[in-house]
């Protein structure tokens, strides 16, 4: 007994006159439960390795896949994003291109409407020419016919205020004589 005596001092607290359980004997912390949670940690460690160690293996793959992925279109995102520069720098010289051949095109349709309007204008001067002349002629045959037809008018007048009955019995007989010769 004194034997268990001095085991209960060294597993146990005295306190006064009172019995304490050892320390890996406390209630709620008995040893015995976590020697139990090490055995069944250890034992689902082996069972669990392999596939878990799988799962990590491919869940790993899986994101140097999303990794590589993603680094591919970041990469060709800044392929898009330096041929968009690209073009944007070109595009002030393409501008300045565009407008300058847009000048050249004005220019060039400015002297065509003008070497257009020249050739108009002879037309139109020729034309106005052609019909003046041809008005000219219409005039003159006019004039004529008008002072032909004065003229006859005139010389009628003139006739018939200057002719007496004796001028006018010897002009008949002039006109018989003369279709008696024909």
């Amino acid at each position: 007994m004194l034997f268990a005596g001095a085991t209960i001092v060294l597993y146990s607290l005295v306190i006064g006159d009172e019995y304490t359980r050892p320390w890996w004997d406390y209630p709620g912390l008995e040893a015995w439960k976590f020697l139990n949670l090490f055995v069944f940690v250890g034992v689902m460690i082996y069972v669990l390795k392999r596939p878990l160690t799988d799962a990590f293996r491919s869940r790993r793959e899986g994101i140097r896949r999303e990794l590589l992925r993603a680094q591919a279109e970041r990469d060709q995102a800044l392929a898009k994003l330096a041929e968009v520069q690209s073009r944007l720098a070109r595009l002030d010289s393409e501008v300045a291109g565009i407008q300058e051949l847009a000048r050249s095109e004005a220019q060039a349709e400015r002297e065509r409407i003008a070497r257009e309007t020249e050739l108009e204008m002879v037309k139109l001067r020729e034309q106005a020419q052609r019909e003046i002349a041809s008005a000219g002629k219409v005039v003159r045959h006019d004039l004529r016919v008008f002072a032909g037809q004065q003229s006859v008018k005139l010389a009628e007048e003139v006739i018939r205020r200057e002719i007496r009955s004796e001028d006018d019995m010897r002009l008949i007989d002039m006109s018989v004589e003369q279709l008696g010769r024909g």
